[in-house]
C-alpha cells in the first residue's frame, strides 16, 4: 500500500487542539472580511454608490467567498480522498491566509478605480476556496481518528475554531475602533488584522506539520478515482439535504455577526464598539457551549439535537429581530445569545454527523460540498436579503420572517435524514445480547 509508512500517533487532545487551531485561523481570515465589509468597504470600494447600494455591493463580494467554498470543497475534496485528509490542511491554509494579507494591500477606489473592487472579488473568491477545503481537512482528520463514543466531543474542536477565529477578528477591530480615529480607521486601520493574518497562517502551518493521517483513509484499498462523480451519481439526494439542512445555521450566525452590525450602526446609530462588543460577547458563550451540546450528541444522537437547534431558531427569529431594533445593548445582546445557543445545538454535533453519513472513500468531498452548499444558500445570500428587506422604516419584520422560513426548510431537511449515532449499535447489540 502506498500509505504503508508510519507515523507516530498523536493524542487526540493534540490533535484536536491542532484542528481547533487550524479552524480558528482560516475562519479569522474569513470573518475579519465580514466585518470590514460591514463597517468601511462599502464607502472605500464603491464610493459612487448610495450607502445603501455600497453596503450591498460590500456584502456582494462577502457572498462571493461563499459561492466559493463548495467549488474549494471540490478541489481539495478530490485531493484529501485520493491522497490524504493531511496535505489538504496545509494547501487550505496557505491559500487562505496569502489571500487575506493581499485584501489588506488593496488600493481602493479612490487609487485605481475599479481595478480596486475587481481584486477585491478575486482575492475574496481565493479565500472562499481556501475555506471550502478547511473544514473538511480539520474535521475529517479528528473525526476519523476518534473513537466512536466520543466522536462528537473530539471533532467538536474543530467546531470552536470558528469562534475564536470571529472573537480574534472583531476583538482586533475592536480595538482598532476604539483607538484610532475614523479617518485613521478609513485610511488604514481596517487592514491592519488582514496583515496580521499572515503571522497567523505561519503559526498554523507549524502547529499542523507533524499531524498523522487518518487511519480510517490509510485503510481503504481502493480509493475514489474521481470522488465528485461519485458523490453525485450516488449521494446528490444526502447532498441536497445536508445542503438545506446547513443553510438555517449559516442564515442565523450571518445575521447576527455581520447584517446586525451593520444595520445597527447604520440605520440605529449604535456605537461600532458597541455592537462588536454585544456581538463577541454571545459568540463567546457559543463557543463555550459547544463541547457542552457535543457530548449531548453523543449521548441522545445527532438528529435530535439538529431538531431541536431548528425548531429554537424557527420560534426565536421574530423575537430576535425585534430586540434588534429596540438598539438597547442588553436587549440586543439577549436577543443574540439566544439565537447563538440554537445555532449551536445544531453545529456542535455537524463535525461528526456529516463524515458519519458519507462511506469513507468519499467523506472528504462529500461531507465539505453538503456543508459549504449550505454556506452558499444561508450565508452568501442572508445578508444580501436582509440588508434590502430592510430598507423601509421600523422594526424589519420581513428579515425575521426570511430567516423563519429557512429554519422551517432546514427542519424538514434534517427530518429527513437518518441517525448515525455509533453507540446505538453498541446499545442495541448489549440490549439484544
Amino acid at each position: 500500500m502506498r500509505h504503508a509508512h508510519t507515523v507516530k500517533q498523536p493524542s487526540m487532545l493534540r490533535l484536536a487542539a491542532a484542528s481547533l487551531a487550524g479552524t480558528a485561523i482560516e475562519f479569522y481570515d474569513f470573518f475579519v472580511y465580514g466585518t470590514a465589509a460591514a463597517l468601511v468597504l462599502g464607502p472605500l470600494f464603491f464610493p459612487t454608490f448610495s450607502p445603501v447600494a455600497g453596503m450591498l455591493a460590500a456584502f456582494a463580494t462577502f457572498g462571493i467567498g461563499f459561492v466559493a467554498r463548495p467549488l474549494g470543497s471540490v478541489l481539495f475534496g478530490h485531493i484529501g480522498d485520493r491522497h490524504g485528509r493531511r496535505p489538504v490542511l496545509v494547501a487550505s491554509l496557505l491559500l487562505t491566509g496569502a489571500a487575506t494579507v493581499a485584501v489588506g494591500c488593496v488600493p481602493t477606489y479612490d487609487s485605481i478605480g475599479v481595478t480596486a473592487p475587481v481584486l477585491l472579488l478575486v482575492l475574496r473568491f481565493l479565500q472562499g476556496l481556501g475555506l471550502g477545503g478547511e473544514w473538511g481537512g480539520a474535521v475529517l482528520l479528528t473525526a476519523e481518528h476518534a473513537p466512536a463514543e466520543r466522536r462528537g466531543l473530539w471533532s467538536s474542536f474543530p467546531q470552536i475554531g470558528p469562534a475564536v477565529g470571529f472573537l480574534l477578528a472583531n476583538g482586533v477591530m475592536l480595538v482598532l475602533s476604539a483607538t484610532l480615529s475614523e479617518a485613521q480607521f478609513a485610511s488604514w486601520g481596517w487592514r491592519v488584522p488582514f496583515w496580521a493574518a499572515g503571522a497567523l497562517a505561519l503559526a498554523g502551518l507549524w502547529l499542523r506539520s507533524s499531524l498523522a493521517e487518518s487511519p480510517q483513509f490509510l485503510g481503504i484499498d481502493d480509493h475514489a478515482r474521481v470522488p465528485l462523480a461519485e458523490v453525485v451519481r450516488g449521494h446528490w439526494r444526502l447532498v441536497l439535504l445536508t445542503a438545506g439542512a446547513l443553510a438555517t445555521g449559516y442564515a442565523v450566525f450571518y445575521t447576527v455577526t455581520t447584517w446586525s452590525l451593520a444595520y445597527a450602526t447604520e440605520r440605529l446609530r449604535v456605537e461600532r464598539t458597541v455592537m462588536l462588543t454585544c456581538i463577541m460577547a454571545a459568540v463567546v458563550v457559543k463557543g463555550a457551549l459547544t463541547p457542552v451540546a457535543a457530548v449531548l450528541g453523543d449521548r441522545f444522537g445527532r438528529r435530535p439535537m439538529c431538531l431541536v437547534g431548528c425548531t429554537a431558531s424557527a420560534l426565536w427569529m421574530f423575537p430576535m429581530v425585534g430586540l434588534l431594533a429596540t438598539g438597547e445593548p442588553l436587549l440586543m445582546f439577549f436577543g443574540f445569545l439566544v439565537a447563538m445557543v440554537a445555532f449551536i445545538t445544531m453545529f456542535a454535533v455537524i463535525a461528526a454527523y456529516l463524515p458519519e453519513l458519507y462511506e469513507p472513500r468519499v467523506r472528504c468531498t462529500g461531507a465539505a460540498v453538503g456543508y459549504n452548499l449550505g454556506g452558499v444558500l444561508g450565508g452568501a445570500l442572508t445578508p444580501i436579503v436582509a440588508t434590502t428587506v430592510a430598507r423601509g422604516d421600523g422594526v424589519p419584520w420581513g428579515v425575521a420572517a426570511y430567516l423563519t422560513g429557512i429554519a422551517l426548510l432546514s427542519l424538514g431537511c434534517f427530518a429527513l435524514l437518518p441517525e448515525t449515532r455509533p453507540v446505538r449499535v453498541v446499545e442495541a447489540e448489549a440490549t439484544t445480547g
